[in-house]
């Protein structure tokens, strides 16, 4: 419930978890040895484990929100999304087809003449968002006869631009360099007799207008393009009779006097339509625009070049020349390209900056636009101390732009809630359009550039140590990504230092890390788990134990069985009481609340009741995570209703199976001497809930009768209801007169 966390029962004796240290003193099982401040040492104190998984759930990316155990929430999501989607992507395609697309650096920035046979076939397959807005820039054109067309990059600006050109029949079109200056446009278009190059055309004096497109006009701050270098090209421009268009990027450096015409983009489903349109019939392109793959490489948000590139594959699949499997694979392969390209650039092209935010956002694809950033600066310098260890890393602090930055790594910005400790909180967040991105990028980064591995260690070794669980999340589904990728490397590099840290909140990443990689279908995790289940060090024992709490929903036999294990090892280990290790009792326990609130609640209470009465170990382990779980409430509120409660009351409408194991279960710690006070205390929440609840006081009164077997039973829950306490200290609520009333004397 809210407020101070109730002690956890345990194996042990069910006595509560020793106080939390006061500040400034440091468990001595936590004591650091990797350098950590003194003020990190006091932040890192143990969080139970509800709460561990509630962070992980919470701030897991969205690749990996499904596949956990959620208790009884509402608002929980559920269903394994790490199956195809993450799998698959993680471990590469597998497709034999491989496209290559126009770089970031393309061919169109070199100067030259656009064959005429490449402005006809633009021309055939050219589609716009807005018709009369195209028609409204080409009598712009006309009139003025230079353009500046502004718009994000890969949106088919290029195309438009010799579209415009081809409208006003600009007749040959030479691309100019993309070094042009702005002091230097004017120059550009004094007519050469040799500019136009061979043909019937070429020099003045043809009678046919010329055309010239200048892609990604560099400018800066102190060489912006104003409005007299406009004036200055249009004069040449009509001196020879020419047109010329002009592309920029959203972030141009431009004087106020200088109107840009803005390209927005056709829909991807329009241009695929039209570029098909010329390679087939009608007919088979609404075939091919219906086909499964098709609409889900238009839902990726794929850009212009790539659906062009994919329009020719659907052509040669429509011809027999390919499979469907090399269709299925394209959207992927397009992608792995892209990502490929990113880090493939040099540092003029993409900064050695702009390859840390990338990666950044990788990690936190879904995640604090501000939080990216900050870190992705951190990233950053460890990228530059890769590269020369005596440099001392330089960060700007001013000059980046937020447009620019998601606009290169396809991504967008908006508001939404994000989790926090003190409830949601509206923040703007960032996420590549492509879900699969994230996924794609960390492992080409692992895989294909492993100079970048050192700091990209050093960097998630820090974040485990942030104090921020939003940080930690992400590092640990980061780490999940890379061990998916190449287990050993990820096992050995980062996720066992983590675990046999001395610091709490490194193992809970670890923790995190192989319970997400499981949930991507990492194999071996199991197996991991089983070996440290057992290890000889307490550090890796207890990972085992919290990483089992979490996949054990998918294995509940098998996991309640190694905690099992543990437990009994826990008594053998520590014969003297004075010595037993309540730590590890409570985690156990803890390990066992989760399962019993998990999807997997059914077969758990079967496998526990199977067991009371084996040996004392045994038993402690069964009532301690019981009676831990019947302190769970909906959404951790303080008077939410009892998730425990909540199955009774479906269970007893059902076939009462499970109705009757849970009643046994609370006859059973109500009666053991070390179980009793937690459970009377637990009973006693469930009353005060009641008082607030109609719904909670029905499934409690249909509750109590079953827990009344023999005098003693009565005697125990008929003085609870007569004498327990009010909220501060009242009398009884009345919901309690109400409860006694129900059970049956004896």
């Amino acid at each position: 419930m809210s407020g101070q966390e109730p002690p956890a029962a345990g194996p042990g004796g069910g006595s509560p978890a020793p106080a939390a240290p006061a500040p400034g003193e440091t468990p001595p099982d936590e004591a650091s040895k990797d350098g950590a401040t003194e003020e990190s040492e006091e932040r890192d104190q143990p969080q139970n484990a509800w709460s561990a998984r509630r962070d992980l759930v919470d701030h897991s990316p969205r690749t990996m929100k499904a596949g956990f155990g959620g208790g009884y929430t509402a608002g929980d999501q559920h269903g394994v999304s790490g199956g195809r989607v993450t799998g698959d992507v993680v471990m590469g395609s597998k497709t034999v087809h491989h496209w290559s697309f126009p770089g970031l650096s393309t061919a169109a920035s070199a100067s030259g003449e656009i064959p005429r046979g490449t402005l006809e076939r633009l021309a055939a397959s050219f589609v716009t968002a807005d018709g009369d807005a195209f028609d409204d820039l080409v009598r712009r054109l006309r009139r003025e006869r230079v353009l500046v067309l502004s718009g994000a990059r890969f949106t088919g600006r290029r195309t438009a631009a010799l579209m415009l050109l081809h409208e006003v029949g600009a007749t040959p079109v030479l691309a100019l360099d993309r070094d042009t200056t702005p002091n230097s446009l004017a120059d550009r278009f004094t007519a050469r007799d040799d500019e136009a190059g061979p043909g019937p055309d070429a020099g003045r004096g043809t009678g046919r207008a010329r055309g010239y497109v200048l892609c990604d006009l560099a400018t800066r701050r102190g060489n912006a393009l104003r409005e007299t270098h406009l004036l200055g090209a249009a004069d040449r421009l009509a001196e020879q009779d020419a047109y010329a268009v002009i592309t920029v990027g959203p972030t141009a450096v431009l004087e106020d006097d200088v109107s840009a015409a803005g390209w927005r983009p056709p829909a991807a489903e329009d241009v695929l339509a039209a570029h098909l349109r010329t390679r087939t019939t009608d007919g088979t392109v609404e075939r091919l625009l219906g086909l499964p793959d098709v609409k889900e490489f238009l839902a990726h948000g794929h850009q212009l070049r790539e659906v062009a590139a994919f329009a020719q594959l659907l052509g040669r699949y429509a011809a027999g020349e390919v499979t469907e499997q090399a269709v299925a694979d394209f959207s992927l392969v397009s992608l792995e390209s892209q990502v490929q390209e990113w880090f493939e650039e040099d540092e003029t092209t993409v900064h050695l900056r702009d390859k840390a935010f990338l990666v950044a956002l990788a990690a936190f694809d879904d995640g604090p636009y501000a939080l990216t950033a900050e870190l992705s600066d951190l990233l950053y310098g460890f990228l530059q101390q890769t590269e020369n260890r005596a440099r001392v890393p330089e960060i700007p602090v001013f000059g980046t732009h937020v447009g620019k930055r998601l606009q290169l790594a396809r991504a967008r910005r908006y508001e939404a809630e994000e989790h926090t400790e003190w409830g949601p909180v509206t923040q703007a967040k960032a996420a590549f359009h492509d879900e699969r991105a994230a996924l794609v990028l960390l492992r080409e980064v692992w895989t294909g550039h492993p100079s970048a591995r050192p700091a990209l260690i050093a960097w998630l070794r820090r974040l485990a140590d942030d104090g921020r669980p939003l940080v930690r999340t992400r590092a640990a589904s980061t780490v999940a990504v890379l061990a998916r990728t190449d287990l050993p490397s990820a096992m050995a590099l980062v996720i066992e230092p983590w675990a046999t840290s001395n610091r709490f909140r490194h193992r809970l990443v670890a923790v995190n890390s192989l319970t997400l990689a499981h949930h991507i279908d990492t194999p071996n995790i199991p197996r991991i788990l089983d070996a440290w289940s057992t290890a000889e060090d307490r550090r890796l024992r207890w990972v085992a134990v919290r990483a089992y709490a979490l996949i054990g929903p998918e294995r509940p036999a098998q996991a309640l069985a190694a905690l099992r294990d543990a437990t009994r090892a826990l008594y053998r280990h520590h014969g003297d009481p004075d010595d037993f290790d309540v730590e590890m009792a409570r985690e156990l326990a803890e390990a066992v609340e989760l399962l019993l609130l998990s999807p997997a609640a059914d077969e758990v209470l079967t496998d526990l009741l199977s067991r009371l009465d084996d040996e004392r170990a045994v038993r402690d382990l069964s009532l301690g995570g019981f009676v831990n779980a019947c302190r769970r409430t909906e959404g951790d509120e303080r008077y939410g209703t009892p998730f425990v409660l909540s199955w009774y009351a479906r269970a007893s409408a059902g076939d009462g199976t499970a109705a009757q194991g849970l009643a046994r279960l609370w006859r059973e710690a109500l009666a053991d001497p070390q179980y009793t006070r937690l459970a009377l205390d637990a009973l006693r929440d469930w009353v005060l809930i009641a008082s607030r609840s109609t719904t909670a006081e029905w499934a409690l009164a249909a509750l109590l009768p079953r827990l009344v077997t023999t005098p003693t039973e009565y005697q125990r829950l008929s003085h609870l209801l007569r004498t327990m306490p009010g909220e501060d200290g009242n009398p009884p609520p009345e919901v309690a007169a109400r409860l006694l009333s129900t059970l049956p004397p004896r």
